[in-house]
């Protein structure tokens, strides 16, 4: 039987150590299939003009592609190189939210992460996505400082 593991990444160089992390379990584990995700952080909530609404679909389509020409692809590629099964997603929606439920959807025996990068008042309001993710989720999270 495969394990999957869940690799979020989040465009920045701590989202590379949850990848070269998520790469070792793999290799320990055997017989496994990452799957890399990075989620486009997006509100139901906030308010869209029109105008707003108008071009949204176009916008998010255009969001979708450039992480994955700049974030997911290069990450699988890297592990495909490496010998593992690997494949990608793109998503938009909350962060916390979205790594567990594609865990959840995907039969995934752990989610892999990074620290956030978030600090100061908007850490203290919000609280951050890996937080959130620990406290919520599904599946065993693995938080890589």
């Amino acid at each position: 039987m495969t394990t999957k593991l869940v690799i979020g990444l989040d465009g920045h160089s701590s989202g590379e150590r949850a990848l070269q992390y998520g790469q070792q379990l793999a290799r320990m584990i055997g017989t496994c299939e990452l799957i890399v995700l990075y989620v486009i952080e997006w509100s139901p909530y906030s308010f869209q003009t029109p105008e707003e609404n108008a071009e949204r679909h176009k916008r998010r389509e255009e969001e979708i592609s450039t992480a994955l020409e700049r974030v997911v692809t290069p990450a699988v590629k890297t592990l495909k190189d490496a010998g593992l099964k690997a494949r990608g997603l793109v998503k938009h929606g909350n962060v916390a939210d979205t790594l567990n439920k594609v865990a959840v959807d995907e039969g995934a025996e752990q989610i892999v992460v990074s620290r956030s990068a978030e600090t100061g008042l908007s850490k203290r309001i919000f609280g951050s996505s890996t937080a959130n993710l620990v406290m919520e989720a599904s599946v065993p999270v693995t938080v890589v400082g």
